[in-house]
């Protein structure tokens, strides 16, 4: 067995305190947020079941919890006002604070505002 993959190796939880898998060995049953959420649905409010950790040189191991599968609880779905909330909080990301127009792009906040009001001098040249 590979010195990395038995540092990751803990399926009782005696080391790390949860169950714990290598990268890729998770046992079936067991989800991560974004794969719960490919198949619509979320974690419910349920404890962390396991993690997943992979080893990386030099910095510390990448960590994904998992979540049971069977206790997951289908995605809320999208009602009205959540979506016109949402529309109004992307057109204010997308509005350009000194000119006041729609960029059609969300505004970097490096800059603060759209790219023809940072770099006037530029857009004239072309």
């Amino acid at each position: 067995m590979a010195p990395a993959f038995s540092k990751c190796y803990d399926p009782s939880g005696s080391q790390y305190g949860i169950p714990t898998y290598p990268w890729r060995y998770a046992p079936d049953g067991l989800s991560t947020r974004r794969q719960l959420r490919a198949r619509g649905l979320r974690p419910g409010g349920q404890p962390i079941a396991a993690q997943v950790l992979r080893p990386r040189y030099r910095r510390g191991p990448l960590v994904a919890y998992l979540y049971r599968v069977d206790r997951a609880k289908p995605v809320r779905p999208m009602t009205p006002g959540k979506r016109s909330a949402l529309a109004k909080a992307m057109l204010a990301r997308r509005t350009c604070p000194s000119c006041l127009t729609d960029a059609g792009y969300v505004i970097p906040v490096s800059l603060g505002m759209c790219v023809t009001c940072a770099y006037p001098e530029e857009q004239r040249a072309a």
